[in-house]
């Protein structure tokens, strides 16, 4: 991407000037999407610069910007055009103009970054995870100025490579950032898929005040991707998968049990006995279920607590209060009409003239 070298010289001879000028143009072949290219000389008196549309020329000198060209436009360096140059002019002394140009783009650019360390999550359920981050960005040169102060003069930049080097770094750290911000608002590992937008949004609301120090401006973070170990992933698709089915981990494990049998390649002894595993399995769970169907079945609710309580229970033991009985249905072909307690429901013989349960008269027969 970054691959051509500087000894390519797009440097091209005006002919027939009698000062021996140079017009200096960044060609497009060599544009690409390099966003920085230096003039492989210094410039001269009465050298040209020619600045298009969607270019800055930068002056350098001694470890800082002297001045810069960012409106199209072909810059002859004279005495004539001393207002044009300002302050390089003003600072070089002497028959020849000497200082090192850099050019720059000013249209935005795509690039990628990853982190080469891993990041340590810490999870309430899971604990440390070490995640990877991956995801695009596009970007600009903001300010030619700062741009070319920091990079070149601090950080002693010569490629466009370099410069996109130092960014994905600084953009990796910003994820980082906004990922510590929302772990400290609870965010956990299985909520990461669901919240990749919300980072990315975090992150551009960082960049200004990490990058902008250095001219550069993030327009856009998209495509984020956030690796988990093997094992962390594999733990999540299992819960996820138990939520989908409604099932227990137990449950979940038979499943899997009668599932691997079916497919195990060893032979018919092999799936037998996987399956007969299984089934002893689904065995005993049925007859647990089977057991709790039963003292389901003997027990009845509190109408004043809600409670579950013994069926034959005549107070509730969660809040003390009277429980009528069960009415029990007349057998059939039975001539008798049955007979109850009127306060307390019990179902009485009927020549009682006491309820025995309650003992309110219920008169005779």
């Amino acid at each position: 991407m970054f691959g051509r070298k500087q000894d390519n010289n797009p440097i091209s001879s005006s002919g027939g000037s009698v000062f021996g000028s140079t017009t200096i143009v960044w060609e497009d072949e060599f544009k690409r999407d390099n966003v920085m290219w230096k003039v492989p000389r210094n410039i001269r008196l009465n050298d040209n610069i020619v600045v298009r549309e969607d270019e800055v020329a930068v002056f350098y000198r001694d470890g800082k910007v002297l001045t810069y060209f960012d409106q199209p436009n072909r810059y002859a360096l004279t005495d004539i055009n001393a207002p044009i140059v300002g302050s390089l002019l003003k600072f070089l002394t002497g028959v020849q103009q000497e200082a090192e140009v850099y050019y720059l783009q000013k249209r935005y650019l795509d690039g990628k970054f990853g982190s080469t360390q891993p990041y340590q999550f810490l999870d309430p359920v899971f604990g440390i995870v070490n995640l990877r981050v991956y995801g695009e960005y596009r970007w600009r040169v903001s300010s030619p100025e700062l741009f070319i102060n920091q990079f070149v003069g601090t950080f002693n930049a010569a490629t466009s490579e370099e410069v996109e080097g130092r960014i994905r770094e600084q953009l990796v750290i910003l994820v980082y950032t906004a990922l510590g911000k929302m772990k400290q608002q609870g965010l956990k590992v299985t909520d990461l898929a669901a919240n990749l937008t919300n980072i990315e949004q975090m992150v551009l609301a960082l960049a200004p005040d990490n990058l902008g120090q250095y001219g550069v401006e993030i327009n856009k973070i998209s495509g984020l991707t956030i690796n988990l170990p093997e094992e962390v992933q594999h733990a999540i698709d299992t819960r996820s998968e138990m939520s989908v089915l409604g099932v227990n981990y137990m449950q979940y494990q038979v499943g899997q049990a009668v599932v691997d049998a079916a497919k195990n390649p060893s032979g018919a002894a092999g799936a037998t006995a996987g399956l007969g595993a299984g089934l002893g399995v689904g065995y005993t769970m049925a007859s647990q279920m089977a057991q709790g169907m039963a003292a389901q079945a003997q027990t009845r609710v509190c109408p004043s607590c809600g409670a579950s309580i013994p069926q034959t229970s005549k107070f509730c033991p969660e809040c003390g209060a009277k429980l009528v009985q069960p009415q029990t249905q007349q057998p059939a072909g039975s001539a008798t009409r049955p007979k109850f307690c009127p306060e307390c429901g019990t179902q009485l013989s009927p020549d009682v003239k006491f309820c025995p349960n309650c003992g309110k008269p219920v008169g005779g027969a």
